[in-house]
């Protein structure tokens, strides 16, 4: 260790009281967290590329330190979704420390483990008063039935109105309008349970219709439109 002639010159003062560090709630109890295995934890943080084109969720659980299991989504930007692959490879296994460090390709993804870096640190996890945690696995639980995203994609101009494309439900098929032409309901595919149908061996033209559902006043329309070509 190298001192200044400052402080090799000054005279020793004794340390009083230890003060440890503040405990944090994690997994439903109270921990002083000193290194980086006593962390545990499950939550999600949200990232920005530096342009604002593209946007990451990212969901890690983190079990004494270690991430166990990693969630990636991502949306609005095409090259994204190849860095969410690498970065679903690259993240279980490495500590929260080493994550925190490691180029995760994208600058939206990387922004996203920074956020997320904070909020586990600082005792804000999801699962902050849950006992034991949540088990590997439960990453899933956020994608529902079929493991899809929970996706909103609406388009809207002043001249047109508005188009609904997708919902949480799914892949909007159709909307109605009643006679003054406004949005009453719309038609929907629910991709993730049509192709797990067809995987089974359904009919693709079956397997359409019996996922195919509608939502709000959609049989009262007076008219219906592609929302992508009409």
């Amino acid at each position: 260790m190298i001192y200044s002639v400052e402080v090799e010159n000054m005279c020793p003062v004794a340390k009083g009281a230890y003060h440890g560090p503040a405990p944090i709630p994690q997994e439903g109890a109270w921990t002083q967290v000193k290194e980086i295995t006593d962390i545990s934890g499950l939550t999600h943080g949200i990232g920005w590329c530096a342009p604002q084109q593209g946007a990451c969720k990212l969901t890690l659980n983190v079990k004494d330190g270690i991430i166990e299991e990693a969630l990636v989504e991502t949306i609005g930007c095409s090259g994204m979704t190849h860095s969410a692959a690498m970065a679903s490879e690259i993240l279980p296994g490495k500590t929260l420390l080493e994550a925190l460090n490691t180029d995760l390709v994208c600058d939206a993804i990387n922004v996203a483990m920074r956020e997320l870096f904070l909020q586990i640190v600082y005792g804000r996890t999801q699962t902050a008063f849950s006992e034991g945690g949540l088990p590997i696995g439960a990453g899933l639980e956020d994608l529902g039935k079929g493991l899809r995203s929970q996706v909103g994609t609406m388009y809207g101009t002043k001249a047109k109105g508005t188009r609904y494309l997708e919902m949480a439900e799914g892949y909007v098929t159709r909307i109605a309008l009643d006679a003054d032409n406004l949005t009453i309901g719309y038609e929907f595919v629910h991709l993730g349970k049509m192709m797990a149908a067809i995987k089974k061996g359904t009919e693709p033209a079956e397997a359409l219709k019996a996922n195919t559902s509608t939502y709000g006043r959609f049989a009262e329309g007076v008219k219906f439109i592609d929302p992508r070509h009409e």
